[in-house]
C-alpha cells in the first residue's frame, strides 16, 4: 500500500497519524472537529482527509443527523483498509485473533495445538499456523497490514528480540518472522499486550492510568500511564512477578528467592494445592489422582468451579498475597483502574474477595478509594486482541 506510511517523518504524515489516532481513540469526526482537535486550518485538514480517503484509511460516513443548518460529513476509519493478526503464544497452544482496520474482531481461534521450543522447527511451525489460519478466512496476504506476536518473559519491542525464547537467533525474532509472513511483525510481552487490549477494547472507559495484572502460570503486569503504554528504560517494565516481597524461602523460576510469583500465580496455586494434599488435606481430586504430582492447574481450576473446598482455600491464599501486592501498587501509582486478567481470573469471587480484603488492610484509604478493581472484559481473548491493537498502533507510529 503506497501511502503516508512510506514517509512517516513528513509534516503531512505526522498530521495524518494524529487524525488516525483520534479516530482510533475517540471515534468519528467532522472536518471542523478534526480542525479543532488538531489546531489546524480547515483547508489543511480537508486536504489530509481527502488523501487518507484516497489511500483507503478513512471513509466518508455521510451527514450527521442534526436538525437545522448545513449538516457536516462525518469521517471515520475504513474497516476494509486491511487486517491485523494477533497471536498469543503459550507453551502448549496458540490463540489467534484477526481484526479489521477499525478494530472489530473478525475471527478468533483458541487452543490451537503448538509446542513452544527454542528451535527452528518450532519457529517454522508457528509461522505456518499463523498463515494457515489467516488464509482459511480467505484474507489475501497483501491485505494483512501487520502481525502482532505475544510471548511471555522478557521481550524488547523496540529491537524485536525475545530474551526468553528463540534466543539463539542471530537476527531479531521479529525480523525472522517478517521474512516468513511477508508483512511487518511486532513482538510484545503478553502482559503488556493484554493491558493495551483492555485499554482500547475492554474495561477502560476514559481512564488514563490503568494497571493490568496478568495472573496466569506466572505473574506479570502491563501499565497504562497517562494514556500511554509504559515500557521503562530497557523495555522490560511490569515484571511484578519478580518483586522480592515474600519471605517463604521458595526458589522462583528466575533463580531468585522470595519473588512475588512464588506466592501468587498459577504455579504457586498448583504448588500450594499439591503440598496441602501431601499434608493430608482432602479434595475431590484425591480419588481421581493417586499421585498429587499428576494434578494439573486446569484440574484445580475445574475443581474450584465445582466448589472444592481445598481449591477454594488455596485460591483465597494466593488472592490474599496478590491483594497485598496490589495495595502497594495502588499506593505507588494511584491508578484509576486495576484490571485482573489471565488464566486464573476465572476464579472470580473466590479470588476477588481476598484481594479486596487485603487491599483494605494494606492500602492508604485516601489513595485506594479512587481506584476501581475489575476483572478483564476480554478474558482469554485479551492477549491476541491486544496484539492486533498494538500492531495497528505501532504500524501507524502512534505509540
Amino acid at each position: 500500500m503506497n501511502s503516508f506510511l512510506d514517509n512517516i517523518e513528513g509534516k503531512g504524515a505526522i498530521m495524518k497519524q494524529k487524525i488516525l489516532g483520534l479516530c482510533i481513540n475517540d471515534g468519528d469526526f467532522s472536518i471542523a472537529e478534526f480542525s479543532k482537535e488538531l489546531n489546524a486550518s480547515i483547508p489543511t485538514v480537508a486536504r489530509l482527509i481527502g488523501e487518507l480517503i484516497e489511500d483507503g484509511f478513512l471513509e466518508d460516513l455521510g451527514k450527521t443527523g442534526t436538525s437545522g443548518g448545513r449538516r457536516p460529513s462525518i469521517y471515520g476509519l475504513n474497516q476494509a483498509a486491511g487486517y491485523f493478526v494477533g497471536a498469543d503464544i503459550r507453551r502448549r497452544h496458540i490463540s489467534i485473533a484477526i481484526t479489521n482496520f477499525k478494530g472489530k474482531l473478525v475471527d478468533y481461534k483458541d487452543d490451537i495445538p503448538f509446542t513452544l521450543e527454542g528451535t527452528e522447527e518450532s519457529l517454522k511451525k508457528l509461522s505456518d499456523i499463523i498463515k494457515e489460519n489467516t488464509a482459511a478466512l480467505g484474507i489475501p496476504q497483501d491485505k494483512v497490514l501487520a502481525y502482532g506476536i505475544n510471548l511471555t518473559g522478557r521481550v524488547n519491542h523496540m529491537t524485536g528480540y525475545s530474551f526468553s525464547y528463540f534466543i539463539g537467533e542471530d537476527k531479531p525474532l521479529s525480523q525472522v518472522l517478517e521474512k516468513e509472513l511477508n508483512a511487518p511483525v511486532f513482538l510484545e510481552n503478553d502482559s503488556r499486550a493484554m493491558a493495551y487490549g483492555e485499554y482500547i477494547c475492554g474495561e477502560a472507559n476514559n481512564e488514563k492510568n490503568m494497571l493490568f495484572i496478568n495472573l496466569s502460570w506466572g505473574l506479570g503486569m502491563g501499565m497504562i500511564i497517562e494514556g500511554k503504554l509504559s515500557y521503562g528504560k530497557s523495555g522490560f517494565s511490569g515484571e511484578i512477578g519478580h518483586f522480592p516481597m515474600l519471605n517463604n524461602g521458595k526458589i522462583c523460576q528466575c533463580g531468585k528467592i522470595g519473588c512475588l510469583e512464588t506466592g501468587t500465580s498459577g504455579s504457586a496455586l498448583h504448588r500450594i494445592f499439591v503440598e496441602k494434599l501431601k499434608e493430608g488435606k482432602v479434595s475431590a481430586l484425591s480419588a481421581k489422582f493417586k499421585n498429587p504430582e499428576d494434578i494439573g492447574l486446569d484440574d484445580i481450576l475445574e475443581a474450584l468451579m465445582e466448589e472444592d473446598m481445598l481449591a477454594i482455600e488455596c485460591v483465597e491464599e494466593i488472592g490474599s498475597v496478590l491483594g497485598q501486592a496490589i495495595a502497594g501498587l495502588i499506593n505507588i501509582f494511584n491508578p484509576e483502574l486495576v484490571v485482573i486478567g489471565g488464566r486464573l481470573s476465572i476464579a472470580k469471587d473466590y479470588l476477588m474477595l481476598p484481594i479486596k480484603s487485603a487491599i483494605n488492610r494494606h492500602s492508604l484509604n485516601i489513595v485506594s478509594k479512587d481506584t476501581a478493581l475489575k476483572f478483564s472484559k476480554l478474558g482469554k481473548k485479551g492477549g491476541p486482541i491486544g496484539a492486533c491493537m498494538l500492531s495497528r498502533s505501532q504500524l501507524l507510529c502512534l505509540l
